[in-house]
């Protein structure tokens, strides 16, 4: 299918306006709530609230035989009206703490479900090259915020904003869904995690051993000697190298996917553990950095790729794989990270490449399953 330059900069433009939602969500409203006179355990409980509803969220649509497109018509509606309830309910944890389970949930729903039309209309190659503008806005809107952002009222203004673009593009998207098999006839067989447990595990094991570096990677970083301006141009470097990888991956997907993901993980071995071995040298960081391009971008589109072509109830896995992984792997990765480093702040990054290796193991044990045919 011959596709016009305006579905592309459509999709470019849905996911510039998710991921700078994301980014005012995830980088600006923890300091907002602070600046509101929240503690940061009550920070820590309310920011719980959405991957633990990712990670929930995908075994209801399993009970109910998958992802429907109302579903997803009426999460880019509740998306919008949370983010209005959070300008009434900032007062209130409680209020507020439900209000967060509610955008959880429908941003939950609204990624996967468009990367699933994307991977219809576009090929993996190409994937990329749309899904790139989404780290250009979560960058960009750090940066702009960074900025000019004055009050807590600020950043819901921008919230809502974001919000709205993303209802009106993602609206728009609706219309090359063309998929079939959320309508349970087309089902031959249950959606089964059993049958593949090797790549899921590897999928949770990789995104858990992530929860050092979005967690405490500043805080690491700053201290053993370098400083929180150096630290922020590290942040910058590794989107930056998320972009290229987007932008020039096409080829690295045209061969064995589960060979991408073996070798992405691997670099996440290397990674940790660079941090771990030299965390004071600066160039050790940007190289570190650097490998973000692999195990980030390359790892993440290779995935939703092949699980895109292994399962008929695509919309269900994909959202299973961003449950478990940024879901259930991000909340237990975040707490586990916060154990070591209360123990012991220089073994940190051991235990994260440690991790990581498990992550590798599993994958290995798939890749294996897979070449012997094995789906029990």
């Amino acid at each position: 299918m011959k596709l016009s330059r305006s579905t592309l900069w459509l999709l470019g433009v849905f996911y510039l306006s998710y991921f700078a939602l994301v980014g005012v969500y995830i980088i600006f409203l923890p300091k907002m709530l602070l600046q509101s006179g929240y503690s940061a355990t009550e920070v820590g409980i309310l920011f719980s609230a959405s991957p633990m509803m990712r990670f929930l969220l995908p075994f209801y649509f399993r009970h109910i035989k998958g992802v429907q497109r109302w579903h997803y018509l009426l999460a880019l509606i509740l998306t919008f009206i949370a983010s209005l309830l959070f300008f009434i309910t900032l007062k209130s944890f409680f209020t507020f703490f439900l209000v967060n389970l509610l955008y959880g949930a429908s941003m939950g729903i609204i990624l996967p479900y468009v990367d699933t039309i994307a991977l219809q209309i576009i090929s993996a190659q190409n994937y990329g090259r749309v899904r790139l503008w989404g780290s250009i806005g979560f960058m960009g809107i750090a940066l702009w915020l960074g900025e000019v952002l004055k009050t807590p009222i600020q950043s819901l203004i921008y919230l809502a904003t974001l919000a709205l673009f993303t209802l009106l593009t993602g609206w728009s998207l609706t219309r090359y869904d063309y998929s079939k098999e959320d309508k349970k006839e087309n089902i031959s067989q249950p959606f089964s995690l059993k049958r593949y447990w090797a790549f899921w595990l590897s999928a949770f094991l990789l995104q858990l051993s992530f929860g050092g570096f979005y967690n405490f990677f500043t805080i690491y970083e700053t201290a053993n000697g370098i400083s929180l301006e150096m630290t922020s141009y590290l942040w910058s470097f590794g989107v930056l190298c998320e972009i290229a990888m987007l932008y020039f991956q096409g080829s690295l997907l045209r061969g064995d996917l589960l060979q991408v993901i073996q070798f992405t993980t691997a670099t996440t071995i290397l990674r940790w553990g660079l941090l771990w071995l030299y965390p004071n040298s600066l160039i050790i960081a940007f190289l570190s950095q650097s490998l973000h391009a692999f195990n980030f971008a390359l790892y993440y589109t290779a995935s939703i790729a092949y699980i895109y072509n292994l399962y008929k109830e695509k919309k269900l896995a994909q959202q299973f794989f961003l449950g478990i992984t940024f879901g259930l792997g991000g909340s237990v990765g975040a707490i586990v990270a916060g154990w070591i480093y209360e123990i012991d702040p220089s073994l940190l990054f051991l235990v994260e490449s440690f991790i990581a290796f498990l992550a590798w193991l599993a994958i290995r044990v798939h890749s294996k399953r897979r070449r012997k045919n094995v789906s029990v």
